[in-house]
């Protein structure tokens, strides 16, 4: 009797079970393969063009003109890395671009959290019509040349600080901030507040601990955009070398080696196993190196901090 029951009821689990498997057509098993096969032609596509990139720069350059090298090396060789890193300026420019980016990043976080701080507080009377006014300046700008005038009667070329100042405000990194904040319950500011803690401290121990995933998107966003600016560098600082960023030599040197025959056939010449496609290549890695390194650590604040904070009331 009992091993009956036993049995009875082993079987309407297995029943209940495929009663419950859900059931998947043709069309859902084409859907699915078509799906994988696109995602990983879309790795590939997107991965190649570094992939390659990277064999290049570790290739002996004349090795390189031969083609046929795809994902590895087929000469390996440090002499491309080495020609780079042996520019004077080239060096130069990356300690400024460290730090404008890390310096930069910081002031910029700061005062958009600041900014954001303010507008989300129900309590603040134009908090509308400033935040309207941010939006038109996503939309509208003076131009090249107020731009430049309005800099350089402020004392900002060919000095360190143009690199920062300007870049300290933006309208979308503060409303996506703003828009965090705002989701921030306001039992928790209440609260404090009925414990004596003012704004700065509301700011600085119960707001900031909370932001810590949209700060780290908007940092990511202005320190990629701090390490790949040049045209800054190119526009007020062009005649201070001392001023001059890692982008900027970078754009230099691969303009010298892709339009100036005679001196590409010089840098072949005198390191033996240098050609500018060679040369591109390594400088290129070297370039992107810090940022690839960088987003694995703020990956996992990434996506949290941009869909909350991109969710507009």
């Amino acid at each position: 009797m009992g091993k009956n029951g036993y049995s009875r009821k082993g079987s309407y689990m297995e029943k209940k079970k495929e009663n419950n498997k859900i059931k998947t057509s043709v069309w859902d098993k084409v859907f699915v393969v078509c799906n994988t096969l696109f995602m990983v032609l879309f790795v590939i596509i997107t991965l190649y063009p570094v992939l390659n990139t990277l064999a290049i720069s570790f290739n002996d350059g004349t090795d390189a003109l031969r083609g046929g090298i795809y994902l590895w090396p087929r000469k390996w060789t440090l002499q491309n890395y080495s020609t780079v890193l042996q520019r004077q300026n080239l060096i130069t420019g990356a300690y400024i671009t460290v730090a404008r980016t890390v310096l930069g990043t910081l002031l910029a976080l700061a005062a958009n959290a600041v900014l954001a701080f303010i507008v989300s507080r129900k309590d603040f009377l134009f908090k509308r019509e400033l935040s309207l006014f941010w939006v038109i300046t996503m939309y509208v700008n003076g131009g090249m040349i107020p731009t430049f005038l309005l800099y350089r009667g402020l004392h900002l070329t060919n000095s360190f600080w143009v690199y920062v100042i300007p870049g300290m405000f933006s309208a979308f990194n503060m409303l996506v901030i703003r828009t965090y904040m705002a989701g921030i319950p306001d039992s928790l500011e209440e609260s404090a507040q009925l414990d004596g803690a003012g704004y700065t401290t509301i700011f600085l121990k119960i707001i900031s601990p909370l932001c810590k995933p949209v700060y780290a998107t908007v940092a990511l966003f202005v320190a990629v955009g701090q390490w790949n600016s040049w045209f800054d560098a190119m526009l007020y600082n062009r005649m201070s070398s001392n001023l001059t960023t890692l982008q900027y030599e970078l754009m230099k040197l691969l303009s010298s080696v892709t339009n100036q025959s005679a001196s590409a056939e010089a840098m072949k010449n005198a390191a033996g196993t240098v050609t500018p496609t060679s040369v591109r290549a390594a400088a290129t890695i070297l370039t992107m190196l810090p940022i690839v390194c960088l987003y694995p650590f703020l990956q996992r604040y990434f996506v949290t901090g941009l869909t909350i904070g991109g969710v507009k009331e």
